[in-house]
């Protein structure tokens, strides 16, 4: 009878070993300091509108599902909390908004992205002073397992977090580590000098180290795109589970490379991703859990209640916004949800290598406003695809219809700082040949088709045709490294009336020494120069109204006063301008200023040439071999 008991025991104490281990993971990710729905103009928190998103929704929605859950419930972030939104612009101001609005909702861990370095790293540091860290590590882990800061730098006083091991109440052990990824680190130059360690060493390094630390379940917080995510996944396969962000995907349902799962929200709050799963101790198998009604995005619409408490912090925050911006626009604008514009139709930034609706409406207000200030006629404005974050969407709700709010219009280019560490990036005004304007289409062709739509650049004050088959003649065998042809511009127009641009008043662009007045802001400006660098027939150098080489980009920033001009005020000030503040149907049509010729590839032409040369050979031997 003893004996049968103790059996008994065993056999209990196996299925209990044995038994499966439930977990929730909550995530969003690239959240961009988007503290309210968007767009604003179809948001009211009483009112149905079509808006997404917004820290109060969230904050509801997770406390529901946490008290709903029966198993542990994590909620993690994939990185870019903040950028783009003017609520970003309170970090200058000494505030930590978004990651003070996250440890208030309860997230267990956030990656570090790029964009978290859009005010430098010092800026940085003093943001995660003011967030409470180190300390708050101890709730809201902040992650970055290939960050590399040099001695002495203030950001190392943060303790950013290479890993860490969470045990949930159920006993399962969950080992977390966090990347930020190739492409992202590509476009964040303003980290320096804080670099980044290889992605896949680091993830194969943390793996062990978490193992060995007794982690049961291996989760990587990446800042990355779903791309390099399943490259991770191939490179290092004991990942069991990858929460991502940077590439903006929605993931309705989660991608399984070999036995990782692969998960991402989308952008902007517009979703609550939901994960369940369960680990199997004895074959350390990890499985998704969710039933077809368990949605795993959730959008955040206005079928979720809004947290009280998390709206009125939101609404202090807002507040002070309202101070920020009454003070640069010289109380013009004195309220984020003030209209400054109406329209017919949304203006979309879509599609990627492509003239944009958004890119010239935006490249027209940087030209025709900076106009205006200067004084002086500007001919072209140029403007990079990734600098323009947001559609113009008009109101659509009964409230709200063809309204454009302040903070809608301003989100479209609200991201960076310029010298002075005003809110957004600020005008840069410079001289550049007519031969030196071919050679900044000529980069805008090349770094956009091997960097990305970010570098594709929208123009004003001209028209080209060119061929994206000509960019390149061809990549070195192993090396990847492309050879530039330089010859994808075909013609190039100055567009010679005034205002918008519209019309046929155009004259061709030679490729000469004459000089022209020319605007971008100033992250597009300080790229330009650095490809001459490394492909000197690309050589651009910026230049004041008498031929004069500039000594430093920040001499050529243009000011109202003592005030930077930033892009997103010529949008706005353009707006205000124009007739009854409604955006004309001109912007409703694109076409006329990037032409794209399909010809036939240069690389063809040597190509056909060798092939004759090879077919003249081969029949002159066929012919000699037959007369004998």
């Amino acid at each position: 009878m003893r004996f049968l008991f103790l059996s008994f025991l065993i056999m209990c104490s196996t299925v209990v070993i044995a038994q499966d281990l439930r977990f929730t993971i909550l995530h969003t990710n690239d959240e961009h300091s988007t503290l309210l729905p968007a767009p604003l103009a179809d948001y009211h928190p009483e009112i149905e509108g079509s808006a997404l998103g917004g820290f109060a929704r969230l904050a509801s929605k997770v406390k529901e599902i946490r008290s709903e859950s029966e198993e542990p419930v994590l909620l993690f972030s994939g990185g870019d909390i903040f950028g783009g939104s003017p609520f970003a612009w309170l970090i200058l101001e000494n505030y930590a908004t978004e990651l003070e609005l996250m440890q208030h909702i309860g997230y267990d861990a956030i990656v570090v992205g790029n964009h978290e370095f859009d005010y430098g790293p010092e800026v940085l540091a003093k943001y995660l002073e003011v967030a409470g860290y180190p300390a708050a590590n101890a709730s809201t882990t902040l992650l970055s397992s290939n960050i590399q800061i040099p001695d002495g730098h203030a950001l190392h006083l943060a303790e950013i977090q290479p890993y860490r091991i969470m045990e949930l109440e159920n006993g399962l052990k969950l080992g977390l580590f966090g990347l930020l990824g190739k492409d992202a680190v590509s476009v964040a130059p303003y980290a320096e000098p804080v670099t980044f360690a290889e992605q896949h060493e680091t993830a194969a390094k943390m793996v062990e180290i978490l193992t060995s630390n007794g982690a049961d379940v291996i989760i990587a917080l990446t800042h990355s795109g779903i791309p390099e995510d399943r490259d991770l996944a191939r490179a290092v396969p004991e990942i069991d589970i990858i929460v991502g962000g940077h590439d903006h995907q929605e993931i309705h349902e989660p991608i399984v490379e070999g036995k990782t799962v692969i998960l991402q929200s989308g952008y902007y709050l517009r979703n609550l991703g939901r994960a369940r799963f369960s680990y199997n101790a004895e074959n350390r198998r990890v499985q998704i859990e969710n039933t077809d009604d368990e949605q795993f995005l959730i959008p955040l619409d206005f079928n979720v209640p809004e947290d009280p408490e998390t709206a009125k912090k939101i609404a202090a925050y807002e507040e002070k916004l309202n101070e920020v911006v009454s003070r640069i626009m010289d109380g013009q604008i004195t309220d984020v949800r003030e209209s400054v514009a109406t329209g017919n139709q949304n203006l979309t930034r879509r599609p990627a290598f492509s003239e944009t609706q958004v890119g010239n409406f935006a490249t027209d207000a940087m030209r025709l406003i900076t106009e205006k200030v200067t004084g002086e006629r500007v001919h072209f404005a140029f403007q990079g695809n990734g600098v323009l974050r947001a559609d113009i969407n008009p109101g659509t709700a009964e409230f709200s219809r063809s309204q454009l709010p302040f903070l809608d219009f301003a989100t479209i280019a609200g991201l960076g700082t310029g010298p002075s560490f005003g809110p957004g990036y600020p005008i840069v005004s410079v001289y550049l040949t007519g031969e030196e304007i071919h050679r900044v289409l000529e980069i805008s062709a090349l770094l956009s088709q091997f960097l990305g739509n970010t570098y594709f650049l929208q123009v004003s004050g001209l028209r080209y045709e060119y061929n994206p088959r000509n960019t390149i003649f061809f990549r070195v065998p192993f090396l990847g490294t492309p050879i530039p042809t330089y010859r994808s511009i075909r013609n190039v127009w100055l567009y010679e009336g005034e205002n918008m641009q519209q019309g046929d008043e155009f004259v061709p662009l030679l490729k000469d020494d004459n000089l022209y007045h020319v605007v971008s802001d100033y992250y597009v400006a300080s790229f330009m120069p650095m490809i001459g660098d490394l492909l000197p027939n690309l050589q651009i150098v910026l230049k004041d109204a008498d031929g004069n080489r500039l000594n430093s980009i920040d001499e050529a920033v243009v000011h109202v006063g003592e005030q930077e001009l930033s892009v997103w005020q010529t949008l706005v000030e353009y707006a205000l301008t124009l007739p009854n503040n409604h955006i004309p149907d001109y912007y409703e049509h694109t076409g006329d200023r990037i032409i794209v010729v399909n010809t036939f590839p240069l690389i063809a032409y040597p190509i056909a040439g060798l092939a004759l040369i090879i077919g003249v050979i081969v029949w002159f031997f066929v012919r000699r071999k037959a007369k004998k």
